[in-house]
């Protein structure tokens, strides 16, 4: 017969156990965080959505400095620009086409860890020749640069002439 467990160490037991309890909840609770998809995505007017006040957003059509980003020049065919696009993310981890059309490109990557989800956008605007640009976190505040560090890696694995400045951009 096993030696009985006096109280105070079976209060301590289940105090970790609550704490363990606790969380693993959290854990739970954080990996539930990933999201739907925000309204509106995806061209509304022919331009995309406005980054939200939160910090967790960067766009080329945006003006304010929180939020701006040079978009891609669009110095070839929209579907040959789409395949490029395509391939470099195809590098990045965690990507998913979600939404392709003649002008559009949307995917959705998810952290490693957390697995919250950020909605990255692409317009391919042969009027001004610009591959627009949004990168969103669906939840949270700040993103810590996150989607601002994503749009210059893919920047960084497209061709040179896509690299570039936008002609007519600011």
């Amino acid at each position: 017969m096993p030696a009985p467990v006096e109280p105070s160490l079976r209060r301590r037991i289940a105090l970790r156990l609550g704490r363990a309890g606790l969380i693993v909840v959290g854990v739970l609770a954080l990996l539930s965080m990933t999201g739907s998809a925000p309204h509106p995505l995806g061209l509304t007017g022919g331009k995309l959505a406005p980054c939200p006040d939160s910090p967790n957003c960067v766009s080329s059509t945006a003006s304010d400095p929180r939020h701006a980003i040079v978009g891609f020049a669009l110095d070839r065919s929209p579907g040959a620009a789409k395949e490029e696009l395509k391939q470099a993310i195809a590098i990045l981890p965690r990507a998913k086409l979600i939404s392709e059309s003649d002008n559009y490109l949307r995917f959705e990557f998810r952290s490693f860890l957390f697995r919250f989800v950020d909605d990255v956008e692409f317009h391919l605007d042969e009027t001004t020749k610009t591959i627009q640009i949004r990168s969103a976190s669906r939840v949270g505040h700040s993103d810590f640069g996150v989607n601002r560090r994503r749009v210059e890696a893919i920047r960084a694995l497209l061709p040179e002439a896509m690299r570039s400045q936008p002609s007519g951009a600011w």
